[in-house]
């Protein structure tokens, strides 16, 4: 939950973010899309550090680096120190919810997985809750530096609490291990630390591509939204007040809250069928209400802004769904980095898509808090459509040859040969 108040810090308060350090749209984009790089390009290298030394320590020193992140940027004097204070903060970001998983892969049973991940995230999205209405009221009734400050403080008690309360696996275990209740099976989780090898054997498996591509397609549209567009488009183009289009925003998290454990029960009992049944209806569904919104002529209905967030909402729970194709088709000690390349997936998508959406506005001439208009909007949100359709082209393809190689589908045939 600290995670993703850190994450999110910025959502509620974009416009005084811009107003502060004078930033035009791209240039607030490049808040999220730095942060989030880092976050993706650090999944990989802490999926290799947690096969090699658990949870634990990694968790502690992710929250030590977000402290060091927000204390930065509540002092920065200039928007290079700002980005820079957010590069720390995507670091630190980047080892937590990993570190969550394989504490979940290690100290329940495999069958519990998906409901114990989407408790998980729902646990998470109140981080969201917090870091919209609450985070803007206590910055407008205190100050920039009294509120990143106290986040950065929050973040050295919890390094400290994780660290003297977490444990790597059960006390009676001398190892990490994964139980699969079905056989009683027992598999020590641990890695050699072969990067090359390692990566490679996770990613060759169609399984992993599938989770990669599930991960990059659902969630990006509704990460852009709550992470940085979705309060300026709410109100500067659609013309909502502040409480308004906060209450918008805490719809989409209540719902992912409660889709969160329903998908997450579905998905241990269809698991053949998650892609079809789950994953794609939710891709679906956000390009629907999306379309419906931008083509609006003037500014959309309020109840069809929150069909918007219900729709975008489903977004965040079906993204869970790739960390169960990732444990389901990776032995024990690949566990954390085929982990580490699908979380990759949707947060590539969300940097692309929040510097797309940036770029697009200052185009346009229309990117700063006094330029922003609703045509401009919804010509930057058209960016998100190739994403889109890139994602769904390849959750199609890959679900067909994990289930050729699991022997559930026969291989097509060459035209010749037929």
């Amino acid at each position: 939950m600290l995670a993703v108040v850190n994450r999110s810090s910025l959502s509620a308060v974009g416009v005084d973010t811009a107003e502060r350090f004078g930033a035009d749209a791209a240039t607030l984009s490049m808040f999220a899309v730095v942060q989030l790089a880092v976050y993706g390009g650090m999944q990989i290298p802490v999926g290799l550090l947690l096969d090699r030394y658990g949870a634990r320590p990694i968790m502690a020193i992710g929250m030590v680096l977000m402290a060091l992140g927000q204390l930065t940027l509540a002092f920065s004097p200039s928007v290079g120190v700002a980005i820079f204070a957010r590069t720390l903060l995507g670091a630190g970001d980047a080892a937590v919810f990993p570190s969550v998983l394989r504490l979940i892969a290690t100290w329940f049973p495999a069958q519990r997985g998906p409901l114990m991940s989407q408790l998980t995230g729902l646990v998470g999205q109140a981080g969201q809750l917090l870091a919209l209405a609450p985070l803007a009221a206590l910055l407008h009734a205190t100050s920039w530096e009294v509120v990143f400050g106290g986040i950065a403080g929050l973040c050295i008690l919890f390094a400290i609490l994780v660290f003297v309360f977490i444990r790597n696996h059960p006390p009676q275990l001398g190892a990490d291990v994964t139980v699969d209740t079905n056989t009683g099976a027992i598999r020590v989780v641990r890695s050699s630390m072969d990067t090359g090898v390692g990566i490679r054997a996770a990613w060759a498996h169609p399984g992993t591509r599938l989770a990669f591509w599930s991960h990059f397609t659902t969630p990006f549209a509704g990460t852009a939204f709550v992470l940085l567009w979705g309060m300026p488009f709410l109100t500067a183009g659609e013309g909502l007040a502040q409480t308004q289009a906060a209450a918008v925003l805490s719809t989409y998290v209540l719902i992912s809250m409660v889709l969160g454990p329903v998908m997450g029960d579905l998905s241990r009992r269809i698991p053949h069928l998650r892609s079809r049944a789950l994953v794609l209806p939710a891709i679906a569904t956000q390009f629907v209400v999306w379309i419906a919104v931008i083509a609006w002529p003037g500014p959309a209905p309020l109840w069809l802004l929150y069909v918007l967030a219900f729709g975008l909402a489903m977004g965040g729970p079906a993204s869970m769904i790739a960390f169960d194709h990732a444990r389901t088709h990776n032995p024990a000690h690949r566990l954390s980095t085929a982990t580490g390349i699908t979380n990759v997936g949707g947060f590539l998508a969300a940097l692309i898509a929040i510097f797309a959406i940036g770029l697009a506005l200052d185009l346009q001439g229309a990117g700063t808090p006094d330029t922003y208009r609703l045509d401009a909007f919804r010509i930057a949100f058209l960016t998100m459509v190739p994403l889109w359709v890139l994602g769904w082209i390849f959750i199609v393809i890959e679900r067909r040859k994990t289930r050729v190689l699991l022997g559930m589908d026969q291989p097509r045939t060459p035209r010749r040969d037929r």
